[in-house]
């Protein structure tokens, strides 16, 4: 699911890859450490970029959306591939509400008429863009069914500040159809604010200032979205809930209560659908109104303009919502000392349409993870904890193979995962990570030691060189002087979220991107002939990503000690806090400013006579917030991780035999619920299956990530007295998450 866009933060592997000097490893010994690096080095050597492209060849052969015959038969191919490995597989089945479209309508009806053809064609040279009756039509899954015709209004990318920028120039779409462009957000929020703004439809489109011509050639002659190309999604309203919309907190297994269809909180209210901007194009030249603002205007040759107005446009949608099995496979490597302790390694295997990026290139690496640690198992290695392997079905509907699997599983995972490594499509160019602060040490030293497969360094000075290159002054110092590179807070958009967001385990994304541009996205285009034309056409990026994710699941599993990193934890809670207050600052200063221009009248003075303009209303200043409940646990987790911090390095040194005895284990029994301290059983405000408190996709983003949520949003939306009871909601969590870090160290402490 997830279309990556690289952040600030965002060949063979032998010993010569490894830095000159490597770093201990957390939660070794320097003896057991040895022994580690001996397998690291023979699992790297293993995965083959040929049987990442054959892998690939076969699984993209044939469209595999979810209820389609190749989905269910790429599932039964990979739980024999995992057999064949060694590794202990089986197929879990659930039942979802799964809609897919009978009729779908888009013409413009006034002041001319024009029929969109709502379809891609078939391109030369492209063999399986030509499998036209086994490809789902142009949609979007989760719309609900509507027949209306109304007034065309163009909302830029239908995100909150765009309809501030709406009621500012006296534009409602209230009744209207609404019209945005893809980007700014995840596409389920453009219909969740135009409904909310009391439209009655909305299309989505592909400008091609975004991922078509503007960006360079595109397909055939070249990777970006041509004029046909469309795509497709769901809308589920992912920012309350992932999964299937009629089981809430519950697997959707086969005797399941499920909700009324009319009864489903994540259902779009009103219909719609994905256009091509060869579809798009006449729609908006139709539309009158006044000026688009500059940085509303696409690539199209046409004034962009907002409506409403005079163009009129009918839209018809009808769905067969019907109820769906998908298959997830879950393979299983069982631990040798600590098999109650699992670590997770997960990619989904459902497309839109035959999915070679999205996403096959993710999931062919895990294959090879899968291969290449059989192969050890046969030269005599076993993890120390339990590794389960998963191909999740039902990720692009809505995360739902995943969340599913995690919603049946839930008390098990409570008591037993120790983390959870996800990816999804990868590309070529650098290293992306994001996920909890108590892998970043883990995953960091990783990328030390694993070499970028075109530049030849590590992937670690790769990335350390985009953030000196492209960051600020102080990301710059940061990435010069801190510990460890910053890995960015997980959001959502993939089968991470259920992990950490719902249950609160440990997780982390890790993908390539940054060199190839994709505009075949969710589209029939995005298929094997595509990819080995345009993206990662060596597959010696894949090769990179299962020799990276897999170095890093099998640190997990043989790790005597959990290696956590409640510094690197309690540094960025504390930087998070610091945040929060710059934040309350600068909405008290914006708000005084916008006040006082009101009162001057600025607005009235400086806006076109001839041009519609509503002044905005003065806001209530805001009162100040008491930080000291989150700044006192922020001080209190920091002096907790220091002190367990300490007391690991002191057992690490020597001979470190205190660490690989077996009483570690009271150690890992303690901080394994580390993460679950810093969720709340209650949940998010408005939204109670988010339930970590440190961070979560935003209410008004889907995909993009929110730290401390519960505070931040609050402040955002002026919700003074919320915000003060989430500051202190917070500050307990992290206070508890302190008590645990230090209740370990003591535990520790008694080992030396």
């Amino acid at each position: 699911m997830s279309l990556k866009v690289i952040g600030i933060l965002g060949a063979v592997v032998g010993l010569a890859a490894r830095t000159a000097d490597p770093r201990p490893l957390t939660g070794y010994s320097a003896a057991a450490a040895r022994i580690e690096r001996d397998w690291e080095a023979r699992f790297q050597s293993i995965p083959s970029p040929n049987r990442l492209r054959e892998a690939m060849r076969r699984l993209s052969a044939r469209p595999h959306h979810v209820g389609s015959p190749y989905d269910r038969d790429n599932a039964e191919w990979l739980l024999a591939q995992f057999r064949s490995f060694g590794w202990d597989a089986h197929i879990e089945t659930f039942s979802i509400l799964y809609p897919t479209p009978r009729e779908r309508v888009v013409e413009l009806v006034a002041p001319t008429h024009f029929q969109a053809a709502l379809r891609e064609p078939a391109i030369s040279g492209d063999p399986t863009s030509a499998q036209q009756g086994e490809q789902l039509p142009t949609y979007t899954a989760y719309a609900a069914d509507g027949d209306v015709t109304a007034p065309l209004v163009y909302v830029n990318y239908g995100v909150p500040d765009d309809y501030e920028e709406l009621a500012r120039r006296g534009v409602s779409v209230k009744g209207a159809i609404v019209i945005a462009r893809y980007g700014g957000a995840f596409r389920g929020i453009k219909p969740k604010l135009a409904a909310q703004h009391g439209a009655v439809g909305c299309l989505i489109y592909s400008d091609p200032k975004d991922d078509g011509y503007a960006a360079g050639a595109v397909y055939p002659a070249g990777p970006m979205r041509q004029r046909d190309g469309v795509q497709r999604g769901t809308v589920i309203d992912l920012s309350v809930e992932p999964g299937d919309p009629l089981t809430p907190d519950i697997g959707a297994t086969a005797d399941a209560k499920r909700l009324a269809v009319s009864d489903a909180k994540t259902i779009m209210p009103i219909p719609v659908l994905p256009l091509s901007y060869a579809d798009a194009e006449p729609l908006l030249a139709a539309i009158g109104g006044p000026l688009a603002p500059e940085r509303w205007r696409g690539a199209l040759p046409i004034t962009y303009r907002i409506g409403a107005g005079p163009a009129r446009v009918h839209l018809r949608l009808r769905s067969n919502w019907e109820m769906t099995p998908i298959y997830d496979v879950i393979a299983r490597l069982e631990g040798s000392t600590a098999p109650d302790e699992w670590v997770i390694r997960g990619n989904h295997h459902d497309a839109w349409v035959n999915g070679a990026a999205d996403p096959l290139s993710g999931l062919v690496a895990v294959l090879e993870e899968a291969r290449a640690l059989g192969a050890l198992v046969g030269q005599g290695w076993r993890p120390r904890r339990t590794l389960i392997y998963c191909a999740w079905d039902a990720e692009e509907a809505g995360l739902i193979g995943s969340t599913e699997w995690v919603e049946a599983h839930a008390e098990e995972l409570r008591r037993h995962a120790v983390a959870y490594l996800n990816s999804d499509n990868t590309d070529r160019g650098y290293l992306n990570l994001a996920g909890s602060p108590v892998l970043e040490a883990l995953l960091d030293d990783v990328a030390r030691e694993i070499a970028d497969p075109e530049t030849h360094g590590t992937l670690w000075q790769r990335m350390q060189a985009l953030v000196v290159r492209t960051g600020t002054p102080e990301q710059r110092t940061e990435a010069r002087t801190r510990a460890h590179l910053r890995m960015d807070p997980p959001g959502s958009g993939s089968d991470y979220s259920p992990f950490v967001h719902h249950l609160g385990i440990p997780a982390a994304h890790i993908v390539f991107a940054g060199e190839d541009d994709n505009g075949v996205y969710h589209s029939i285009y995005d298929d094997f002939a595509w990819y080995t034309r345009f993206d990662d056409t060596s597959f010696a990026y894949g090769r990179a990503l299962a020799q990276t994710i897999g170095t890093a699941a099998m640190r997990l599993a043989d790790a005597p000690l959990i290696p956590y990193d409640f510094v690197g934890l309690a540094e960025t809670s504390q930087k998070w806090v610091a945040e929060l207050k710059t934040l309350r600052a600068a909405e008290a200063e914006q708000i005084a400013e916008q006040n006082r221009e009101i009162r001057d009248s600025v607005f009235a003075r400086t806006t076109d006579p001839r041009e519609a303009f509503v002044a905005p209303d003065t806001v209530a200043i805001p009162p100040h917030l008491s930080f000291a409940p989150l700044e006192n646990a922020a001080d209190a987790l920091t002096r907790a991780a220091a002190t367990y911090d300490s007391v690991r390095a002191s057992l690490s040194a020597g001979d470190g035999s205190r660490l690989d005895a077996s009483a570690v284990s009271a150690v890992n029994a303690i901080i394994i619920q580390s993460e679950r301290e810093l969720t709340s059983r209650d949940g998010l405000p408005g939204r109670p299956w988010y339930k970590h408190l440190l961070y979560a996709p935003g209410l008004y983003t889907g995909y993009g990530v929110k730290t401390v949520p519960g505070v931040r949003e609050a402040i955002e939306e002026k919700q003074w007295a919320a915000a003060d009871a989430e500051i202190r909601r917070v500050g307990a969590a992290l206070d508890a998450e302190a008590r645990l870090v230090t209740r370990a160290a003591a535990t520790l402490e008694a080992l030396r």
